[in-house]
């Protein structure tokens, strides 16, 4: 009978000792690790971040970072108005007599409660640990809305997802959404609500960027490129055309909407009519085009890139927006800050009843 002699390298004996033993009378999972009858775990399921500031949570004052439903996302991308959803600050209503885009006003309203952006971070102060509070601090002020990113079309919900995580690590604080109205389908922007389900299997892709963006929905792309001409940006949309430009040759201290298509037709010919200017990224491989979301990626980055050499620094953010800012991000972080705001509104006598 032969037998093969296996030195035991990890076992609890004394490593002098040493072990022999014919494989045939052991299981294959001690040499392996692998335990043949693994038990079953149930999955992690990594929630999504948003908070309506119209419904304080009941949730104690010491509640964690806010999760909600992971059903939460697909709502978000198919409201109406998924900005006023998201954000906590009261937003301007019109760029009109506005010499830079910024979205919000120094105000914060629930009910009868209205406060100013430093009575709201005088609230939440004392509910959020430093290195959080270092941390938003450091975000707000890199945070820009000069440059702005723009996904026509998208039926692949990975490559919204990754772009705007992408928009989130560089700074980049507006997104908008154009849906797609081909494949639109009871206003659902890019969601095919069937058995796959497509938003469960990417929904780890963000990160949770979605929670700390302002995010805009338009039913079409001339609604959006008036709204965005409006608030003082040109509109570079990337295609490869006889008439476009490097990103390299394009100088980003210009406000800009950077304007990416859906991932097998490009960007509308509308799109494309409507814009002021089309730019690419310099290519020297035997393939012709980037993954959508990588595109979106490079073209961020360069773009901020650029910023910091011409501007010394892509974060443009006066000091009163930068606070703002912040007091909508200390809003977004938990589920029971608006509650919190509230009582302390109360205690400060702002407000008669609620």
């Amino acid at each position: 009978m032969r037998f093969c002699k296996t030195l035991a390298t990890r076992t609890p004996f004394p490593s002098t000792m040493k072990l022999y033993f014919p494989i045939r009378h052991f299981h294959h999972h001690f040499f392996t690790g692998v335990h043949p009858r693994p038990r079953t775990l149930p999955p992690l399921s990594r929630k999504l971040h948003v908070i309506r500031s119209s419904t304080p949570s009941p949730s104690p004052a010491t509640q964690p970072e806010s999760q909600i439903t992971e059903d939460a996302f697909e709502q978000l991308l198919s409201s109406p108005d998924t900005a006023t959803i998201t954000a906590k600050m009261e937003r301007k209503t019109s760029a009109s007599g506005c010499g830079r885009w910024f979205p919000y006003l120094d105000r914060f309203r629930v009910g009868d409660v209205c406060l100013s952006s430093e009575e709201v971070l005088d609230a939440l102060e004392l509910h959020l640990s430093d290195a959080r509070k270092d941390r938003l601090r450091k975000v707000a002020g890199s945070r820009s809305y000069s440059i702005c990113l723009v996904v026509e079309g998208l039926s692949d919900f990975g490559n919204a997802s990754a772009a705007f995580r992408s928009a989130d690590a560089l700074g980049v604080q507006s997104v908008h959404v154009v849906s797609d109205d081909s494949s639109k389908r009871c206003s659902t922007v890019w969601f095919e609500l069937n058995d796959s389900c497509r938003y469960k299997e990417t929904r780890n892709v963000s990160m949770g960027a979605e929670k700390w963006l302002d995010i805009e929905l338009w039913d079409s792309i001339s609604e959006c490129f008036d709204h965005l001409r409006s608030r003082g940006y040109r509109i570079a949309t990337t295609h490869m055309g006889s008439d476009a430009v490097s990103i390299c040759d394009i100088n980003w201290s210009h406000p800009t909407a950077i304007v990416v298509g859906n991932e097998g037709r490009g960007i509308s010919k509308e799109a494309l009519e409507l814009s002021d200017l089309q730019c690419i990224i310099p290519m020297s491989g035997m393939v012709d085009s980037f993954n959508v979301s990588v595109a979106a990626g490079i073209i961020m980055h360069h773009a901020v890139h650029d910023r910091n050499l011409r501007l010394g620094s892509h974060g443009d953010l006066i000091s009163e927006e930068r606070q703002i800012l912040l007091a909508e991000f200390f809003l977004r972080h938990s589920e029971a800050a608006s509650s919190i705001v509230i009582e302390y509104a109360k205690r400060k006598g702002m407000v008669a009843r609620l």
